[in-house]
């Protein structure tokens, strides 16, 4: 991302919104603005690969593992303002777990783009699937919108509840019941 030439066009929408980007308050705006768009859209520069590192083990764990209340921030397409709230990973492993970390790196991954959550659900539960085969997996996020909130209907208390389930966690209704019992959702 080149951030010079973000931060001449955050310039310019200063200019355009009726703001003095010379004034004091302002002048090292631009330039800060384009840092914060290189970290919240890193996901962009980022594969799955990178992401895990290596970190999957064997294992001879066909039990299931949840990751619950992982914080998660993206930037939704329609608008570009800020959702935010908590992701839950679960799958159940057949001989590979991944480092738990890595849970939360492969949700950052995909969150640190221009993003909807229903798209942002299906991208994790497809990435932990594909990094450790496997027999199911099962992500829900709850999360609030600021585009909701700050603008148009401005409903303050709205959560959006997304969920993505894969082999055993879709055909499985004993193995979703349990997962979203251990996350505490019925």
């Amino acid at each position: 991302m080149n951030e010079q030439r973000v931060a001449e066009l955050i310039k310019e929408l200063l200019v355009e919104i009726g703001e003095d980007p010379e004034r004091e308050g302002l002048l090292k705006t631009p330039e800060r603005v384009a840092r914060a768009w290189t970290y919240l859209s890193e996901g962009y520069r980022m594969d799955l690969d990178t992401v895990i590192n290596g970190a999957v083990f064997k294992a001879q764990a066909n039990n299931m593992i949840i990751a619950r209340d992982i914080e998660v921030y993206s930037l939704c397409e329609h608008h570009m303002l800020p959702f935010f709230g908590r992701c839950h990973i679960g799958y159940i492993a057949e001989d590979q777990v991944l480092g738990v970390s890595k849970l939360a790196r492969i949700a950052d991954l995909f969150a640190r783009r221009v993003q909807i959550q229903e798209r942002l659900t299906e991208q994790i539960a497809h990435a932990v699937s594909e990094a450790v085969q496997a027999e199911g997996v099962g992500v829900v996020m709850e999360c609030q919108h600021l585009c909701m909130m700050m603008r148009g209907v401005g409903k303050q208390n709205s959560v959006m509840t997304t969920s993505s389930v894969l082999g055993s966690f879709h055909n499985d209704q004993a193995t979703r019941t349990e997962f979203l019992q251990f996350i505490g959702r019925r």
